[in-house]
């Protein structure tokens, strides 16, 4: 049954909106660093060593952390109030980041940051899933997705303009301290929504879950999800084990868990986040200028919007797990060919195609893997370990990240840039194969049913 009133239609648009606001400001403050260091790098004096730290500490201890303790407190006090208490840390990070006064400061702050980024990266899609109807879950929860990508497209923009407009090596203040805004707004916008009718189904708060599910779709559909939700969570109320408990002793769950796991990893594994960190810094060294570079690396944000677009709407039609083997397939075959186009003599058109190849690659992890892994996570858990699970994957995923993004300069510098993206082909090709093998199809259906088929299929094959 599809959704016939205006008003559930209006009530999902305004919380996707609002909710999405933490995938922007997931995407703004890991893209904006990318800029930030040119300038950043000379101020306060960072070496090689320090730049990788300032960049990695977002990620660990900042976001893996975030991520860990997010969802279970997103579990015990609810989404909203979490993403509530992200919008303080994303606030709090920013100023913080911006008014540093010297390299150890700004670790503190960009691990501030790093909590609210990877709390938010738990709880934004868990609320959308949660929140959404099942024929439109994939599209609204890749929204966030979307956000996150056009977050990073407009960090690349305001390092860009800021660059153009404030001649100043204190530049970088600027392009951080922007982030500030729409942490204020996410605040604000929150304070007006509600839980998740699953959230409150699993507290016993039956009749808020109700009202929610009354606001989001038909009558009839909000009913009969309702008695879904009713029946799924009944005896859950009298159940006193733990979420570690319920992992460690149903196999069947941990095998989901570790699945999800596994998407965590390959999905950092693909090496998107050598791109949107250091971008500028592989076209500097190809032969662009500074602000060249800053320029050029625009058309990577902007490729990763229009592809996200692309592939919420191919989401509509295919299958998740299709989406991502074509996805590592294209992946793996563009980073061949950037591998060998740093083979190239150097010239200006060496850059361009360097940029070019960038592109593709930015455009097959955004269009297949990006929209889809965050999709998944947010919908193969159970129920009674929902936050606590996404935020274990959440945590192995920003872990994956921390590795790479710091030992992404370390093995440019001891393989070169040919030998580098040439592992990740590797790297890709071993994450295809977790795919095919592993990888379950989660497509148009609801997340109560997908937890009964996961129990059946996984226990019998345990």
């Amino acid at each position: 049954m599809t959704l016939t009133t205006p008003g559930s239609r209006r009530f999902l648009t305004k919380l996707t909106v609002i909710a999405t606001l933490g995938g922007l400001l997931f995407g703004y403050d890991t893209g904006v660093i990318s800029g930030a260091l040119l300038y950043m790098k000379d101020d306060l004096a960072l070496s090689a060593f320090g730049e990788a730290t300032v960049v990695s500490s977002l990620l660990f201890p900042g976001a893996a952390f975030g991520a860990l303790f997010g969802g279970r407190v997103a579990d015990r006090i609810g989404r909203k109030r979490m993403l509530l208490v992200c919008a303080g840390l994303f606030l709090l990070g920013a100023l913080g980041c911006a008014l540093a006064p010297n390299v150890q400061i700004m670790v503190a702050a960009r691990i501030v940051l790093g909590l609210g980024v990877g709390a938010a990266a738990v709880t934004c899609p868990l609320y959308l899933a949660e929140m959404a109807p099942a024929d439109r879950r994939g599209r609204m929860v890749t929204i966030n997705e979307l956000m996150i990508v056009t977050g990073q497209m407009l960090a690349f923009a305001t390092n860009a303009v800021l660059d153009h407009l404030i001649h100043d090596p204190h530049v970088w203040r600027t392009m951080l301290a922007v982030a500030a805004v729409p942490a204020i707004a996410l605040f604000l916008g929150m304070l007006v929504l509600p839980d998740s009718p699953r959230w409150y189904g699993l507290k016993g708060r039956m009749a808020e879950a109700r009202e929610v599910l009354r606001r989001g779709r038909s009558t009839a559909e909000a009913d009969d999800e309702f008695a879904l939700i009713a029946e799924h969570t009944a005896h859950m109320l009298k159940s006193t084990a733990t979420p570690f408990s319920v992992i460690r002793d149903v196999p069947w769950i941990r095998r989901v868990v570790m699945i999800g796991c596994g998407l965590a990893i390959v999905q950092q594994a693909t090496g998107i986040n050598t791109v949107n960190y250091y971008a500028p810094t592989i076209l500097e060294q190809s032969g662009l200028g500074v602000s060249a570079a800053l320029v050029a690396t625009i058309a990577v944000g902007v490729t990763s919007v229009v592809t996200t677009i692309i592939g919420i709407i191919l989401l509509g039609f295919v299958g998740r797990r299709t989406m991502l083997l074509i996805g590592f397939a294209g992946v793996a075959l563009s980073q061949a060919a950037l591998a060998a186009t740093f083979l190239l003599p150097g010239s200006m058109t060496r850059s361009y195609v360097i940029l070019a190849c960038m592109v593709l690659f930015v455009a097959f992890v955004q269009m297949f893997i990006g929209t889809v892994v965050w999709l998944l996570l947010s919908e193969i858990f159970p129920l009674s370990i929902r936050g606590f699970a996404m935020g274990i994957a959440v945590f192995v995923l920003w872990c994956t990240n921390a590795i790479i993004s710091f030992a992404f300069p370390l093995l440019n510098t001891a393989l070169g840039s040919t030998g580098t993206f040439g592992l990740f082909v590797f790297v890709n090709i071993a994450s295809f194969l977790f795919v095919l093998r592993h990888v379950p199809e989660t497509k148009d259906t609801t997340l109560e049913e997908l937890e009964e088929r996961f129990e059946a299929q996984h226990s019998t094959a345990v």
